[in-house]
């Protein structure tokens, strides 16, 4: 008995008849016949009851049904997780990352992953989370980190919160209280991340809540050059904590009431990922908390 005997059983029996298996199998029917027969004879019962042109199951052939689709599963699991196995030496992680996390813990988190797994392949997109969360519905990264509410039809993994501040420079006026009202914060010059990405759309709600419309002097998708132009003293900025907590020239203000962020690992609901992915999400699950600590300590993990 083989696998290829079982296979022909099988479509034999979903189709009911020798003919419809034959068109599925795309075999002669003489050599369908042959197979089945050998099959009852090395067995030693009979298969299928043959009546009226009607070919049913015999109660030998139920139980040979009933481990046959037990054993073809499990040789399909094998197969993938060889596949899957195989995948971390020659596999490929597409990930997409929002600006802002690509200045902070993750590069050191993928630096980390690759000296685990050199033989994998890491493309990494940096765009805005609207713009990855397309790309990943088109199949085109497979996973991407995102801030905020998980978009409909993607699983996630939730990463970390975040405090979302209002930077300046160290010499601001403003450092010298220890949060500062929303409502004020808006009142002043602001430097916006550009349409479409989360935290941009976060202030503009704010703004939106209070009946406000801040004066945006600058925009940008570019973290540094956002933090650049506070340091110039062009205007404040709404970041997250971990990513300006180390700049000695940077000033982080608590808003009142506060605000965090939340961040998540996403990809395609009802998608397979890849082992080479599984690795990897894996991976970041365990190593994030730690990297997410030394972030907040600016004498142990400098900025890069």
């Amino acid at each position: 008995m083989n696998l290829r005997q079982l296979h022909f059983f099988l479509e034999v029996a979903r189709c009911g008849s020798f003919t419809g298996a034959t068109e599925r199998l795309h075999i002669s029917q003489p050599a369908l016949s042959i197979a089945i027969r050998k099959l009852e004879e090395e067995l030693e019962v009979k298969l299928f009851n043959r009546r009226d042109r009607r070919i049913t199951l015999t109660a030998e052939g139920e139980v040979l049904a009933r481990h046959a689709r037990e054993i073809q599963r499990k040789v399909a699991e094998t197969r993938q997780e060889l596949a899957d196995l195989r995948g971390l030496l020659k596999g490929e992680v597409r990930i997409g990352l929002t600006p802002m996390l690509s200045s902070c813990f993750l590069p050191r988190i993928i630096s980390a992953f690759k000296q685990r797994h050199p033989a994998l392949q890491m493309s990494i997109t940096g765009d805005s989370a609207w713009n990855i969360s397309r790309q990943i519905e088109q199949g085109k990264i497979d996973m991407g980190i995102i801030a905020g509410p998980v978009p409909e039809g993607f699983d996630a993994h939730h990463l970390l919160r975040d405090e979302v501040v209002a930077c300046v420079p160290r010499n601001h006026p403003l450092t010298r209280r220890g949060s500062v009202p929303v409502r004020e914060l808006l009142g002043e010059p602001l430097i916006h991340f550009k349409t479409g990405y989360h935290l941009r759309e976060m202030i503009d709600a704010l703004a939106q809540q209070e009946g406000m419309t801040p004066v945006v002097v600058a925009e940008s998708n570019l973290f540094s050059l956002i933090a650049n132009l506070v340091k110039e003293d062009l205007g404040l900025a709404f970041l997250l904590r971990m990513m300006v907590t180390q700049d000695t020239q940077l000033a982080a203000l608590s808003c009142s009431p506060p605000l965090y962020l939340d961040l998540s690992i996403a990809w395609k609901k009802n998608t397979s990922l890849s082992r080479a992915n599984h690795a990897f999400v894996e991976f970041l699950i365990e190593e994030v908390d730690d990297y997410y600590l030394l972030a907040q300590d600016a004498s142990t993990f400098p900025l890069p």
